[in-house]
């Protein structure tokens, strides 16, 4: 007879993950061992394994969740809206209030990615560049001289560059709130993109 799961399995395997959120943040996917994971969640190694199978499929289901979250906030971005202005501006606060959430996954998720297996490396690379898409598509409805050839493509990049690394200095606590940078990238962006196409 198959063994039955404990009504918080989920809740358990989140708390595993939200635990190693904070240790391969501070250490690196490669510089905390399962050992130290379950040392940190106050767990045996065991009831690690007896979660997940592999120290991988954490630090998979880690990033996962974090680009399911972001893949989600821009799909509601888009549908909240027919004006891709208002469009932008929605899902840039999404993606900054995700952000200041869940700094440690997204640092993991930019530092880490290689050492997923090549076929769960190529699932989240995959839906990040559906996301660069998006916001290639609406950049490229706001202003139509991006419609040459990979005009759009680098604009999308220098939006998420400027976006991505906040997380290394953005401080929540202090006078500028996430919205209000949110506020900021979207008028920096759209400030520069009619002068950038020309």
């Amino acid at each position: 007879m198959a063994r039955t799961q404990a009504a918080d399995y989920d809740q358990r395997r989140a708390q595993i993950v939200a635990h190693a959120a904070r240790l391969y943040a501070q250490r690196g996917f490669l510089g905390a061992s399962v050992s130290d994971l379950a040392e940190a969640c106050s767990i045996s190694k065991s009831a690690i394994y007896h979660y997940y199978t592999a120290k991988e499929d954490i630090l998979f289901e880690l990033m996962h969740s974090h680009v399911m979250a972001l893949d989600l906030v821009a799909r509601e971005a888009i549908a909240c809206s027919d004006d891709p202005k208002q469009q932008l501006r929605a899902l840039t606060h999404g993606f900054m209030r995700l952000y200041v959430g869940a700094a440690e996954r997204h640092k993991v998720l930019l530092n880490d990615l290689q050492h997923l297996p090549q076929a769960r490396r190529a699932e989240i690379v995959s839906v990040q560049r559906g996301l660069i898409g998006m916001v290639e598509g609406l950049l490229a409805a706001i202003e139509p001289k991006l419609a040459r050839p990979g005009a759009a493509r680098a604009a999308a990049m220098l939006f998420f560059g400027m976006i991505n690394w906040t997380h290394t200095w953005f401080d929540p606590s202090g006078a500028v709130s996430a919205d209000a940078l949110a506020e900021m990238a979207v008028d920096v962006t759209l400030g520069g993109l009619a002068k950038a196409a020309g």
